[in-house]
């Protein structure tokens, strides 16, 4: 059996896909522009391009096995594109996904590249949803895989609406909105309930967090295809 390894965690947030990799039964270590003391495994400040072009020019990343990286989405994400475009809100936002993808393919490992649904120019190479893993959230997210790849799962017809206002109507439903306030969206422990992540209360991180559930299968299913390489 091959051991599991090291994660590098890039644009690391709270830890949402940190706790998922270490439930897969790897070590992390997170990287993040903003302080995040909430974030349970090792981390460095600072800018995460930055740091992954240290770690590349030192070698330094060769002590890892996989690297995730959860870049800045808010230019392409199905809000910015949709409801506020349409409306005239929001302001303009930094797109990171080309030069994160580049610095991965230089690093020579394996990698994962996650954003949410809107035009973010990734593969979705998976797409997991909160209905896979029997959660409180829909929260779908889509992930390119670099030099590996998995079966995509089959995508599980959902229960009902999320709950909350939308469009101007109230809707129930077995799903929480974890983002924005007000309208029905969800309160910080329904968010933490709906996620499985217990060791922040902060509003922010929490609407920015993908649920553990999602890195723990992803984290599984590489290890699964590592160990058919070298079997």
């Amino acid at each position: 059996m091959i051991a599991p390894g090291r994660v590098l965690d890039l644009f690391s947030c709270a830890g949402g896909a940190a706790v998922g990799y270490h439930r897969a039964g790897f070590d992390v270590d997170g990287c993040d522009l903003a302080d995040r003391s909430n974030y349970p495994f090792p981390q460095h400040r600072g800018d995460a391009l930055e740091y992954l072009t240290r770690l590349i020019g030192t070698g330094d990343i060769e002590r890892y096995a996989l690297v995730h990286a959860s870049p800045p989405c808010q230019s392409k994400c199905g809000l910015t594109v949709g409801t506020n475009a349409s409306r005239g809100w929001g302001g303009t936002h930094e797109d990171l996904v080309a030069p994160t993808r580049q610095l991965l393919d230089a690093s020579g490992l394996p990698y994962v590249i996650e954003q949410p649904n809107g035009r973010a120019q990734i593969r979705k190479d998976l797409t997991l949803c909160g209905e896979m893993f029997g959660l409180g959230v829909l929260r779908h997210r889509n992930f390119e895989l670099g030099r590996w790849a998995t079966v995509k799962p089959a995508h599980p017809r959902h229960r009902g609406y999320v709950r909350g206002h939308r469009h101007g109507v109230r809707r129930e439903g077995p799903y929480v909105a974890a983002y924005g306030k007000g309208g029905g969206k969800a309160t910080v422990p329904e968010m933490q309930q709906a996620m499985q992540i217990t060791w922040t209360d902060v509003h922010e991180e929490l609407t920015e967090a993908i649920p553990p559930a999602y890195t723990r299968w992803i984290g599984t299913a590489f290890l699964t295809a590592r160990q058919e390489v070298f079997a």
